[in-house]
């Protein structure tokens, strides 16, 4: 009964009983054993449990701290806070540099206090050299461990087209259908691609006995084949070359697969084609020799041998 008003004082009286129990009374030695287990146990049931400590800095049901939970606060306020790390920072502002060549924007971004970094923006994965010949196409910013602002440069050769994403395919300018079409109409459609300039755009004939006239004669002259062929990639620097015929005459069978360029009808073999060979029974005047070719017998230009009629101020050899 003690024991529960305070566990020292039930403590207290405990052991005056016990100490009784084994000096005055005649109870055997199991009984006395008996009885001062039951009396520890007794107290033991009726003593409250001791306080939890760690209880005392939680805070009470009404939301008022403990007086160690307002302890801690006032630490967590006092104290300074930690800096981010680089990966929670935001990231660093910058200049737009897409669309400038790889050597300035490098050269404004590190004045501007930047680390810079580069790599090929297409999937060719291609090492960067000669930064001048390049083109930004995408740029990234951050941090590094240090804390220094980085910019990361996605660049391709100058010229050619920024992919839709960083280390995409290139979408290369294809080939137009230029078969029939003027070799005027031509040059200024592939021209117009943007990554072949117009000197990398060379007119050849499509029939391998043929022969362009001067330039500027053959604007009017008629596509018939073209490398790369229609569909192909037209890449930077390439260059082009588109096969002609004159108009008189139509274009080879495309579905030729014996690998050589076709020639034009060429009835006495002097490699001058029947359609502009002035002479084209006659093997030894051609559309360049219209006076029977210089020096040899037989020269029919006059039937006397030697090729004394041949006239040289009326061709244009001399």
């Amino acid at each position: 009964m003690l024991g529960l008003i305070s566990p020292f004082l039930g403590f207290a009286v405990m052991v005056v009983a016990i100490v009784l129990v084994w000096k005055d009374t005649s109870w055997s030695k199991g009984v006395k054993v008996a009885a001062t287990v039951a009396a520890f146990a007794l107290l033991g049931s009726v003593a409250p449990e001791p306080e939890d400590q760690s209880r005392g800095t939680a805070a009470p049901a009404d939301g008022k701290a403990a007086v160690g939970a307002g302890r801690v606060n006032t630490l967590a306020r006092t104290a300074p806070p930690a800096s981010p790390s680089p990966t929670s920072r935001p990231r660093p502002s910058a200049k737009d540099y897409r669309g400038m060549s790889l050597d300035d924007a490098r050269e404004a971004a590190e004045a501007a206090g930047f680390g810079v970094d580069e790599h090929d923006a297409s999937d060719e994965d291609k090492s960067i050299m000669m930064r001048l010949n390049w083109t930004v196409c995408f740029q990234r910013t951050g941090w590094t461990s240090s804390g220094t602002r980085m910019i990361d440069f996605g660049a391709v050769k100058k010229g050619a087209p920024c992919p839709r994403e960083d280390g995409g395919a290139i979408p290369w300018p294809t080939m137009p259908d230029l078969v029939w079409k003027t070799w005027r109409t031509a040059h200024k459609e592939v021209a117009a691609l943007g990554t072949v300039p117009a000197d990398h755009i060379m007119a050849s004939t499509a029939y391998i006995n043929d022969q362009l006239p001067d330039e500027g004669e053959y604007d009017d002259w008629r596509v018939c084949v073209t490398d790369p062929a229609k569909g192909g990639d037209v890449t930077v620097g390439m260059w082009v070359t588109i096969g002609l015929t004159h108009p008189d005459n139509g274009c080879p069978d495309p579905g030729r697969d014996d690998g050589d360029r076709p020639s034009l009808p060429d009835r006495d073999g002097d490699g001058d084609p029947d359609y502009h060979d002035p002479f084209p029974g006659d093997r030894r005047r051609t559309s360049s020799y219209p006076d029977g070719l210089p020096g040899g017998s037989g020269d029919s230009s006059d039937g006397s041998g030697g090729g004394g009629g041949w006239n040289c101020p009326r061709t244009r050899w001399c």
